[in-house]
């Protein structure tokens, strides 16, 4: 069994990886090949080009990597026409990889889309592309599956891999003695962003919500973790030009470590945002764009809600403060009175482990099964 198999950055990687090791486990004999990380290559996967060239963020980047990036994916389309596999499956990466698929159907070879794009937010003309570009589509989220089955793409479930990986019980006083962090004290785990422009939005507004939280609640400490050594000089500088300066501790890396430390969250959107839902911590969730910016996301957008909690729970179980209400008073409050009600919080903790039972899905076996089954059809 031969399997073509790209996917770009870290996550990527790590899913890729964990897709490889569920097939392997079926089918020893599976050979495969394409873009690949070290995870992915460690497992045997032949790297025709390297996972990191598909590494590039953000719109500038892309475009100066314009060339470079075409001519990998015309090399890849090339590889796989001339060397066809028995499927090829992409994951994420989806402006990359979804225009691969296509050519590849259009060729006869099967196709599978791992890691929906999120096409049921914002850009839902895109859905027509992707019908086109892949014979099944692989989803980390429920909803997901319900969108495609709407218009007829042939989709299935397979869970989110974080919520195999995060267990459903964690104990904050562990990861407290873990960090060197009080055990006694009341903490509030603060995530400005793992990207600069987040840093510089948010992390001010944040620091600045923290001294209005220490003049009610006299006691309480704050914990960073932050992704870069650049957002760490950043925030060191916006902490010295506070007046009054609550107790923060400041780490490098280990962000899920210093959520599941914390008694409340206070983060920008994102993926650290399903990471404190899977650790059941009470969270509030802000954030900011520019003024134009967030005038074409709102014409885009086509859910109520930005963080994912309350997207999966089709309900505002999360607060938002976003634009306008993304301010130090709000801020404050919200994470007083998460700090002060238990029954919100454990409401709020319930209603997470609720979502976490539902995700927990074993998804690299089920994803595995997916691609095989898909494979067997093909055969019958």
């Amino acid at each position: 069994m031969k399997i073509g198999i790209v996917a770009g950055e870290a996550s990527g990687d790590l899913l890729a990886s964990g897709l490889i090791k569920a097939i392997k486990a079926e089918h020893p004999d599976a050979v495969f090949e394409g873009i690949a990380g070290p995870s992915m290559i460690e497992l045997g996967c032949k790297a025709i080009y390297p996972a990191e060239k598909l590494a590039v963020m953000g719109l500038v980047e892309v475009l100066s990597h314009y060339r470079e990036l075409k001519g990998i994916q015309n090399a890849v389309i090339r590889h796989f026409i001339d060397n066809p596999p028995d499927v090829f499956i992409g994951v994420d990466a989806p402006d990359f990889n979804l225009t691969v698929e296509r050519k590849l159907k259009a060729q006869g070879i099967k196709t599978v889309h791992y890691v929906s794009p999120s096409v049921w937010a914002w850009r839902q003309y895109r859905v027509k592309k992707i019908g086109r570009s892949v014979d099944l589509m692989l989803t980390l989220f429920p909803f997901e599956a319900d969108f495609y089955r709407q218009h007829q793409v042939a989709v299935e479930f397979v869970g989110h891999p974080l919520a195999d990986m995060i267990p459903l019980h964690s104990d904050p006083a562990e990861a407290r003695q873990q960090l060197d962090l009080p055990l006694d004290r009341q903490l509030v785990a603060i995530l400005p962003g793992s990207r600069m422009s987040e840093a510089r939005t948010l992390a001010m507004l944040m620091l600045e919500a923290a001294v209005q939280v220490v003049e009610r609640l006299p006691g309480t400490e704050f914990v960073i973790p932050l992704a870069t050594q650049a957002i760490r000089e950043h925030v060191e500088a916006e902490y010295e030009r506070l007046v009054v300066k609550p107790v923060v501790h400041l780490i490098d890396g280990q962000s899920r470590q210093v959520m599941a430390a914390a008694d409340v969250v206070l983060l920008a959107s994102g993926t650290a945002a399903l990471e404190a839902m899977l650790l059941k911590r009470p969270m509030l969730v802000s954030y900011r764009l520019s003024a134009l910016s967030y005038a074409i996301v709102k014409r885009l957008i086509k859910t109520p809600y930005v963080s994912l909690p309350n997207i999966l729970a089709n309900e505002a179980v999360v607060r938002e403060f976003l634009q306008a209400e993304a301010t130090s008073n709000n801020l404050a409050a919200e994470l007083i009175r998460l700090l002060r009600d238990e029954n919100a919080t454990t409401a709020m903790s319930e209603r997470f482990m609720d979502i976490h039972h539902q995700l927990k899905q074993n998804a690299s076996h089920k994803a595995a099964m997916a691609v095989l089954q898909l494979l067997a059809d093909d055969v019958g």
